[in-house]
């Protein structure tokens, strides 16, 4: 069989299906016959790298640092082709997705961190269809409802199971589950600031921000804000934030105040919270503890936020499970 070489068939057919199992790199000891199960090697001046299993590599003894997913390109690449591994690299670099490419006689393969692999299959399927002109399904924000809750709490389960400091799978339940279980019935929780998005009737993200204050003065506290994994850096996040803070304008609120990224919330026009004279609960949060003045802020408001009571407890709302 002859592989294709056409670019735009090549993404058009292209079906990326993720193998079962995790698999490392290892480098072979030197004079050490071949052990069953390795899956790919490469020969270096420097020695032998082997691709196996990570239970087989475990069971061996060998060293490796990292653990990833196998992706398999299911379209009979030509070995000539020219644009397929770039189109590729390009859509996983833009999501900011680590990528190792095998070339197989009969397809590419893709080994790509364990964390990242829902999202990467999701993203080389959009960019097949993309190339098929298939439309995106549109996006939904609405209000949640009570029946929304159980599928709220599993996708916060699923977005925070990803450890953002270790890059590691959290153990047990991660505690933003718990604690937007609490936001719910607490006597902050405000309706009109629970939002969820949606794509063909399925909850792909969900923000809340509920009753702070300062002082007397009432502003937003943001958070927990979460993903499905498959779909983060899709933009779902941004749309939750940008329909938040046009809300809170509407809705003549003051300001927003959250504990977050320094990279990612500016981009909204989130500040240091302490340039305006707003403290953060726990003074070791710094400039992660940020504020939104909005169209109404009236200057003048000075002193510590106090989060609703399920976020306030002994500050357990740490800077390492800021919403990212």
């Amino acid at each position: 069989m002859t592989g294709e070489k056409n670019l735009q068939t090549l993404l058009a057919t292209l079906k990326p299906v993720l193998r079962e199992g995790e698999y490392v790199y290892v480098l072979w000891p030197h004079g050490r016959p071949l052990e069953p199960g390795i899956e790919a090697a490469v020969r270096e001046a420097e020695g032998l790298t082997v691709v196996l299993p990570r239970e087989r590599a475990d069971s061996l003894g060998l060293h490796y640092d990292f653990v990833a997913a196998w992706i398999t390109l299911e379209v009979h690449s030509a070995l000539e082709a020219v644009g397929l591994t770039a189109a590729v690299g390009k859509a996983l670099t833009d999501a900011r997705i680590s990528c190792n490419v095998l070339a197989g006689f009969h397809h590419d393969h893709l080994l790509v961190p364990v964390a990242d692999a829902p999202r990467a299959v999701e993203l080389l399927a959009e960019l097949s269809a993309a190339s098929r002109h298939v439309p995106r399904p549109a996006l939904l924000l609405r209000n949640e409802t009570a029946a929304d809750r159980d599928k709220i709490l599993a996708l916060t389960a699923d977005a925070f199971a990803v450890s953002p400091v270790t890059g590691l799978l959290v153990d047990g339940e991660p505690e933003e589950v718990e604690m937007l279980r609490q936001l719910f019935d607490c006597e902050e929780y405000l309706p009109g600031f629970s939002v969820v998005a949606v794509i063909d009737d399925e909850i792909v993200g969900h923000v809340i921000s509920t009753r702070g204050w300062v002082g007397d003065y009432g502003l937003l506290g943001l958070g927990p804000i979460g993903v499905t994994p498959r779909l983060q850096r899709h933009g779902i996040g941004s749309a939750l934030m940008d329909d938040t803070i046009a809300r809170a304008n509407t809705a003549r609120e003051g300001g927003i105040a959250l504990l977050g990224s320094t990279d990612y919330y500016p981009r909204f026009g989130f500040v240091p919270a302490a340039s305006f004279g707003v403290l953060p609960p726990d003074e070791a949060w710094g400039d992660h503890f940020q504020l939104l003045p909005l169209a109404v802020w009236p200057g003048g408001v000075h002193g510590t936020f106090r989060y609703a009571a399920p976020l306030a407890g002994e500050c357990r709302y740490s800077i390492d499970r800021a919403p990212q």
